[in-house]
């Protein structure tokens, strides 16, 4: 059983596509160890040390608390306390997060997470600071949970492909673009409740998924910046491969020939590209032609 658990750990992370387990895989590690160390202090008698603690990696909406663990803007939204609360985060990034893994790759499930979870917390910071009806909250108020950037995912799913359906238990076939609708309305309504911060996070996230697809489909990615910056910090932690220069003989002309065919035939015009995705809206990803999939998988690689 063992060996099972760590292979599916080690799966997980050296597949290329696998954004949405990575992402599900890092929360889970984090309230996993959370929960176990809160057990150990615990029985030391040391529980408002691990609180103490525990509240370094949530988001304050006090500027003066944010400015010295600046971190927190970003370990909120890897952070979650109570079961449920991950439970249904999970389970939502799970569902949408595969619709943009599988049809916009796994660099944009990254970006939208990332971009949301950080719309979402300046959002909330900048609410409850600027608007006198937080006024009485700002000093104590502690934001965590993925839910932001879970909405910007679900949003941009439902605006990349609003007309996909999933079917809902009791309900039956639902379209997306009308979950998303649901939850963001519900959101707005709860932004003068008791998880104000969180309902706002959410709006912040759900502005994000909009802007980011919209802006996709106009040819501009706009969290290419998370990337970057993602590889670059891998980079420093990655040995510097030795370079070593050979030269080959032969027929240069055929082999460049061949990879400017192969070049110029991954190109699909924009065009071409949106009428397969209103395809898939329209009769799903299995109405696809082999030729179109194939279409589809080397624009997502771009």
């Amino acid at each position: 059983m063992n060996g099972g658990i760590k292979e599916e750990f080690s799966n997980a992370w050296s597949k290329p596509n696998n954004a949405v387990v990575q992402i599900i895989l890092i929360n889970l590690i984090i309230f996993a160890s959370a929960r176990i160390f809160k057990v150990f202090f615990d029985l030391s008698g040391a529980t408002d040390t691990f609180f103490w603690i525990f509240r370094k990696l949530q988001l304050p909406a006090d500027i003066g608390t944010l400015l010295l663990q600046p971190w927190s803007l970003v370990t909120y939204f890897f952070t979650h306390y109570d079961f449920f609360h991950i439970l249904f985060n999970m389970l939502f990034l799970f569902w949408f997060g595969r619709i943009i893994q599988e049809f916009l790759n796994s660099k944009r499930v990254i970006s939208l997470y990332v971009l949301g979870g950080l719309a979402g917390g300046l959002l909330y910071i900048f609410i409850y600071n600027f608007f006198p009806f937080y006024a009485d909250r700002v000093a104590d108020s502690m934001m965590l949970g993925a839910s932001a950037g879970v909405f910007a995912i679900v949003v941009g799913a439902a605006v990349f492909m609003p007309n996909y359906t999933f079917f809902l238990l009791f309900i039956g076939p639902v379209k997306i673009k009308y979950i998303a609708i649901f939850y963001v309305f519900m959101s707005f309504i709860g932004t003068t409740g008791a998880n104000a911060g969180g309902e706002i996070a959410h709006l912040g996230g759900a502005v994000v998924g909009w802007l980011y697809i919209s802006q996709l489909n106009k040819g501009s990615d706009i969290g290419g910046w998370v990337i970057s910056f993602i590889q670059f910090v891998k980079s420093m932690f990655k040995p510097q491969p030795k370079i070593k220069v050979t030269h080959r003989s032969g027929n240069r002309g055929s082999s460049k020939k061949s990879s400017m065919s192969a070049s110029s035939a991954s190109k699909t015009p924009q065009a071409e590209i949106d009428a397969i995705l209103d395809k898939i809206s329209e009769k799903g990803y299995e109405s696809l032609t082999k030729d179109e999939k194939q279409k589809l998988f080397n624009a997502s690689k771009k």
